[in-house]
Order: C-alpha cells, then sequence, then structure tokens
C-alpha cells in the first residue's frame, strides 16, 4: 500500500505560515514584483485558486477587484520546510520507503507499517498530515493506492476534491470511478501531446485504451504503449526500491537563463562564455567528460536557433568553449536581438574515456583540470562568488548574480 502525499499550493503556504496566516483563506501569490506585472506567479493560494484565479498565471492576469499579498519566491525557505516535512515522514517511515518526487510531494511505501501501528492506511496518512499541519501550519493532500500509479492518481483527481483532502483507490474502484473519466491529461504520465494522439484514435478515456486494439496501441506509441496498457488497468509493479536503484543511461548536463533585457551579439557572446565556464566546473566536479555540445538561442523577434556538435570526448574549458563559440560565430545572427541562451553536454562518459590525438598538448590539458578543480574547491567552501573571471566582472554579465539564486529565485 502506498501513500502519495502533496503539499497544498507550497509555496503559498510557507508564505502564509511563516506570516502567522491561515493557508487556506489568505489571498496570497508568489511571485517577485521587480519584474513587473508581467511577473510569473509561482504559486497561487487556495483561496486565490477559488475565486478563478489559475496557478502559474502572471501578475497582470489577476483581476483589479482581488486583493492579494505578494510574497517575494525565497527558494531556500522552502527548501528548508520541504526538509522539515521529509523529517516527519522519517518519524513514520524509514527513509528506505520513501521517495521525494518533488520539493512538495513525496512517495510512501506504507505496507510494512500497518501491521506495526496497527492502524489503517487512512488512519496513517491522517496521521501524518495532521502532524505536518501542527508543525508547520501546511495542509497536506494524500492520495491512498494498491501501488504508485493508484496512490497519485487518488491524489491528482481524488483527494484534492476531497473534504478531508484524502482520496483512495484499488484497482476495483479506479476501473469502476474513473474509466470514463475525461480528460486524460488528468491521469499520470498523460501530457497534451499523447492525449491528442490518442483522440486521433477515438481514444478518449482509460476504458477506450483497454479496449483498444493493442497492435494500434503500439504503432502509435511503441514500448511507451505497456505503459498506458498497464495504467489503464490500473496495474503498476514499480517500487520505490526500484527507483533508488534505478541509474539513467541518457546522461547529460544543461543550463538555460532568459535574459532580462534584448542583448546585443558580442553581450550574449560573454553570457555563453560564462555559462559554458559553469557547466564545465559540473563536468569537472562529477568527473565526466562530454562528446555533444548543443546550443540554443532565442530571438526577441525571430525564429530561435538551435545547433549540435560532435567533439571529442574532453572535460577542458578551453576546447568545449571554443567548440561552441564556433557554432556561435558562425551560425547567430550579429544584427539580431538575444533574449534566451541555452546550452547543453551530452554523451557523458567517464573522464578516463576522453579521446586524445595527434595535436592533444597532454601536459596543458592536465593543468588546467587541476585549475578548474582548484576553482571547484574553492568555490565548495568560501561560496560561489569567492572567485570570479574577469569575464563576469562585466556589466552585462549575470554570473555573479545568478550566482546568489536557487532555482532562478532569490535565497
Amino acid at each position: 500500500m502506498f501513500l502519495c502525499i502533496d503539499l497544498k499550493s507550497f509555496y503559498a503556504s510557507v508564505e502564509c505560515a511563516i506570516r502567522g496566516l491561515n493557508t487556506l483563506n489568505t489571498n496570497l501569490v508568489v511571485a517577485d514584483e521587480k519584474r513587473g506585472k508581467g511577473a510569473l506567479c509561482l504559486a497561487v493560494s487556495p483561496s486565490l485558486k477559488a475565486l478563478g484565479v489559475r496557478n502559474r498565471c502572471r501578475l497582470y492576469e489577476i483581476p483589479n477587484h482581488i486583493n492579494y499579498i505578494i510574497a517575494k519566491p525565497r527558494m531556500s525557505l522552502y527548501i528548508k520546510y520541504s526538509v522539515m516535512i521529509y523529517k516527519i515522514y522519517l518519524k513514520y517511515i524509514s527513509s528506505d520507503d520513501i521517495h521525494q518526487y518533488s520539493i512538495d510531494e513525496a512517495f510512501l511505501d506504507i505496507s510494512s507499517y500497518l501491521n506495526y501501528y496497527k492502524i489503517s492506511c487512512y488512519e496513517l496518512a491522517l496521521s501524518i498530515m495532521n502532524t505536518i499541519m501542527k508543525k508547520t501550519g501546511i495542509v497536506a493532500t494524500c492520495g491512498i493506492g494498491e501501488n504508485m500509479y493508484l496512490a497519485k492518481v487518488a491524489l491528482d483527481i481524488l483527494a484534492k476534491k476531497s473534504k478531508d483532502n484524502i482520496g483512495y483507490l484499488d484497482k476495483d474502484l479506479y476501473l469502476l470511478k474513473l474509466g470514463l473519466h475525461e480528460p486524460l491529461t488528468d491521469f499520470w504520465q498523460i501530457g497534451t501531446g499523447i492525449m491528442m494522439r490518442l483522440l486521433k484514435c477515438n481514444i478518449r478515456n482509460m476504458k477506450d485504451i483497454r479496449n483498444a486494439n493493442e497492435e494500434l496501441l503500439h504503432h502509435v506509441f511503441g514500448v511507451n504503449a505497456n505503459i498506458l496498457i498497464e495504467h489503464a488497468n490500473g496495474r503498476d509493479e514499480t517500487t520505490i526500491s526500484d527507483i533508488k536503484q534505478y541509474n539513467s543511461q541518457s546522461k547529460s548536463l544543461s543550463l538555460s537563463q532568459v535574459l532580462f533585457s534584448d542583448y546585443s551579439f558580442v553581450d550574449a557572446r560573454n553570457i555563453l562564455k560564462e555559462m559554458v565556464f559553469t557547466l564545465v566546473l559540473s563536468l569537472i566536479n562529477n568527473g565526466l567528460c562530454t562528446g555533444l555540445i548543443s546550443l540554443h538561442i532565442g530571438y526577441v523577434n525571430i525564429k530561435s536557433f538551435n545547433k549540435q556538435k560532435i567533439i571529442y570526448n574532453t572535460n577542458c574549458y578551453s576546447l568545449i568553449c571554443k567548440d561552441f563559440l564556433y557554432l556561435y560565430d558562425k551560425f547567430v545572427k550579429k544584427n539580431a536581438k538575444i533574449r534566451q541562451v541555452s546550452i547543453s553536454l551530452g554523451l557523458l562518459k567517464h573522464r578516463d574515456q576522453k579521446d586524445y590525438n595527434l595535436f592533444t598538448d597532454e601536459f596543458k590539458e592536465t593543468r588546467e583540470i587541476n585549475l578548474l578543480k582548484a576553482i571547484n574547491e574553492i568555490k565548495a567552501k568560501y561560496g560561489r562568488n569567492s572567485l570570479l573571471t574577469a569575464n563576469n566582472l562585466l556589466k552585462t554579465s549575470t554570473q555573479k548574480t545568478r550566482n546568489e539564486l536557487i532555482g532562478g529565485h532569490h535565497e
């Protein structure tokens, strides 16, 4: 038996709790109003949602007649609260049986605890939720299911509309209650793209998936059809142990930023160099090298630019930056204004698998890698802004500011 616990409007609830306000009847949004009326609301309190204000809206989209508090995002505070709540889980459940799905959502495998506590799964869920409320002032919702999938669906579709904030599903209830439920995007792991492809096959709900021709589903979705079929029947054999043991075979590192003003070709080129340096430091820190670089440039008024380049497997900043600048200088429009820069390093391998050729200066590369390792150690000990490059001191540089952010927001 599994619990899937979600912290209701988490960021907004934390801001209410820290102010001693009721999280359910306080009109509050989490947004950086310094960014203007177009600022994105990271969270909207439940009372505002009840008034029709949608989550992740812009400030200008909130009706003028509604009075509300604007709280500046504080990611370090939200992380602190998330850790506090994780420690509450640990009072009931071993860490081996907890999967932190996101900062505000977690799966708990309670199968082996019900006999120990001599209570029902509903009573255990209620006890955890009440402790969260008592210790933090934050309202939690909970889905209870025979497997992780049913627990998540019980949370997303049933619990959030239930008076006690708890939803329960076993396979029989799932087939009975949600077989004809629409839209399909309400179900875990079905996005708009998948739903549209299903609609083209005249499939509108889970019952339609169960009755569909499996050959058709495999033709449209490939191996992912198996997941659709299993979920349509309420089946999921995934365990938390499986998740903890899983290692992704496809690895990459990426970095992206939306600039606060229109950047020229030259200024954005400096931003690119900063970002490459940051990403290579991460590469070094993880003991990896890369064989593929990707560059995305978002222009202001014209179509974005994307380009990839296969390179020798390396972890040297000078070599990787040289290849990025080659793509930038050759393909980026020199007279266009730039608003977004995104880069990624792919085909990652262990650093011992990097390539050499006749022109490799092994001594020079080793010296550079040792320097980058030293920079990582200094930053880890004294802070990310303790050591900066000359490029970081330019007026158009964003690195110093970004080093003070958590999740893109001020601490």
